[in-house]
């Protein structure tokens, strides 16, 4: 019978990093994450109280409030997509978190994704980039199986940007083609309708499979002032499209209820009602373990600065239950470290690179930078994650990674064709993936490790990430290197000529810095969210009970039949 081998990793941080390292790590991180915190706590306060108290006066709790009231009492929500259109003004408002919240949240012990108009922005409107926010919620649901709660407080468009949210492949019409999408396959989708639901706003409970209304929620195509001006009639949005209208006449919604409260309350019941988690039948009658090292030690093990060094072993010793791991051909293609642990009992496959200098085991005596994607380490990660892929096992990739190799040689061993072997491998995988980019995303090698454009479920970035085809002073060089000598100095003697170079040279750097800061990636949906490094294993726990709990909707197999068993026992040494 086959078993998982699954042995010791890690140590503690004191024999990795020297006090005085580790404070100033932390000083350097904690800098840079209460920033992460402080632009949190301002996209979560909406437009400020002054919007708040404007809720309320209407008899209805704010959205963040609703939330604390559906989700399980002691859990905390998850939420993604915190950032977008952080930054970005419309004539003279912003849009915190587009208007829109999203969050993994656990509502009568199951997983749920739950999407909520942000009633204190604009009334719940639609900005742009919003119907983007909410379908991405929707594919993560759609991939996961996990029912979807809608709490919808929503007057449409925010029409002076209508232009920018209306039209196009993901414009606001989008939003009904993946409720249609998730109803195909069986995800369960709620809906409570708490105020005044305008246009798409009215549209998007419709498809639900349970919709419920409050006394002073409406639905409508078209609000009262609306009618008014097209028709000259005189109505109420109330009394055009209410609980009395949808729920006794029309059939459009199913339950009529008085208030927010009785909503959360009617929500949760219909919850309960879907299918139980299936996490217990998959940990194989194992049990949750917490690592054997605090999560907390990676502000530590990981440097801010991009270019120093840490241990792949070290960072996966705070993710996996116990600090137990089987690391899969270990001593082929060492700048990559592939293998499975288990993440509250459940198996996940993890991909991470490894940083620092290593030997070059295709070249006697060499020495090679990690980091970068050489030959044996592509061919390795694609057949791990093909057998991932076979045996059902979800994988966690931590991309740290500066590229593919370069130069005459690279392109001789088919560096292409290897690197499309992995690209064509997570492409089609079946399996939820999951990616976290811990520090530099660069090149094509943040595409072959599983990034945003191949349709990870999630993709974390950390306050550190840099995402970018290459670094700023790199850039800078390839930019002018027509004024560049061989060594990278300014090939001119004129002062004036030198100068007007540095300072291009210089601008080019900058701009591409501020390019790489992951707040701007979140802003415009280039990650998914921006997350504390010592969050890491509490994500990893919500991406391995989320990839399990839908029993019966993927293939997973008895780890006594997995594939990598198999690549295991080839790689065994011979005699």
């Amino acid at each position: 019978m086959a078993h998982v081998p699954l042995t010791s990793i890690g140590k503690d941080v004191a024999f990795e990093v020297d006090t005085a390292t580790s404070a100033k790590r932390r000083a350097v991180l904690d800098e840079r994450e209460s920033v992460l915190r402080e632009r949190r706590a301002i996209v979560e306060a909406g437009w400020g109280q002054k919007y708040v108290d404007r809720v309320h006066q209407k008899g209805k709790l704010t959205t963040r409030e609703r939330l604390d009231l559906l989700v399980d009492e002691g859990t905390r929500q998850f939420e993604v997509g915190t950032f977008v259109n952080w930054g970005r003004k419309f004539g003279k408002v912003e849009s915190p978190g587009a208007g829109v919240v999203t969050v993994f949240a656990q509502i009568e012990g199951r997983w749920c994704i739950v999407i909520a108009n942000d009633n204190t922005v604009a009334s719940g409107s639609w900005w742009p980039r919003s119907p983007e926010k909410i379908e991405r919620a929707q594919e993560i649901a759609l991939k996961l199986k996990l029912p979807v709660v809608y709490l919808v407080d929503c007057s449409g468009l925010y029409l002076p940007e209508q232009g920018l949210s209306f039209p196009g492949r993901t414009g606001a019409g989008h939003i009904f083609k993946k409720n249609s999408e998730l109803s195909d396959k069986g995800v369960p989708q709620i809906a409570g309708v708490f105020g005044d639901c305008i246009a798409g706003g009215g549209y998007m409970p419709i498809i639900s499979d349970r919709v419920y209304m409050t006394e002073i929620a409406y639905m409508v195509i078209a609000g009262a002032a609306l009618i008014k001006g097209a028709k000259s009639q005189h109505l109420s949005s109330l009394g055009i499209g209410g609980p009395e209208v949808h729920v006794h006449q029309s059939g459009c919604a199913d339950v009529r209820v008085p208030d927010d409260t009785a909503a959360i309350r009617c929500i949760r019941k219909e919850i309960s009602g879907t299918g139980s988690s299936s996490n217990d039948f998959y940990r194989f009658g194992a049990g949750a373990l917490e690592p054997s090292f605090p999560a907390e030690d990676l502000e530590a093990l990981v440097p801010t600065d991009h270019r120093m060094v840490y241990s792949a072993e070290e960072v996966l010793a705070r993710l996996t239950d116990g600090s137990l791991f089987w690391e899969i051909l270990p001593d082929r293609g060492r700048e990559m470290m592939v293998g499975v642990g288990r993440v509250n009992g459940l198996y996940m496959g993890f991909i991470i690179n490894r940083q620092g200098i290593l030997e070059d085991t295709e070249h006697h005596d060499a020495k090679k930078p990690a980091g970068i994607l050489y030959k044996q380490g592509i061919a390795k990660t694609a057949a791990f994650s093909r057998a991932c892929d076979a045996d059902g096992i979800p994988i966690l990739w931590l991309q740290d990674v500066s590229g593919f190799d370069i130069g005459v040689e690279a392109e001789q061993l088919g560096l292409l064709g290897y690197g499309s072997s992995l690209i064509y491998t997570n492409s089609t995988n079946s399996v939820p993936m999951f990616t976290v980019l811990l520090r530099k995303a660069s090149g094509a090698g943040y595409y072959a490790m599983a990034g945003h454009p191949y349709e990870p479920v999630v993709q974390l970035s950390t306050s550190i990430t840099r995402q970018a085809v290459m670094e700023g002073r790199t850039l800078a060089i390839a930019a002018f290197n027509t004024k560049l000598d061989d060594d990278f100095n300014i090939a001119s003697t004129d002062p004036e000529e030198i100068e007007a170079i540095e300072a291009g040279m210089a601008a080019t750097e900058a701009r591409i810095e501020e390019d790489m800061d992951p707040f701007r990636a979140a802003a415009q949906m280039d990650t998914d969210e921006i997350v504390p490094l010592a969050d890491l294993r509490a994500w990893a726990e919500v991406f391995a009970e989320t990839s399990y709990q839908a029993m019966g909707t993927r293939r997973v197999k008895n780890p006594r039949i997995w594939s990598l068993h198999d690549i295991a026992a080839l790689s065994e040494p011979r005699g």
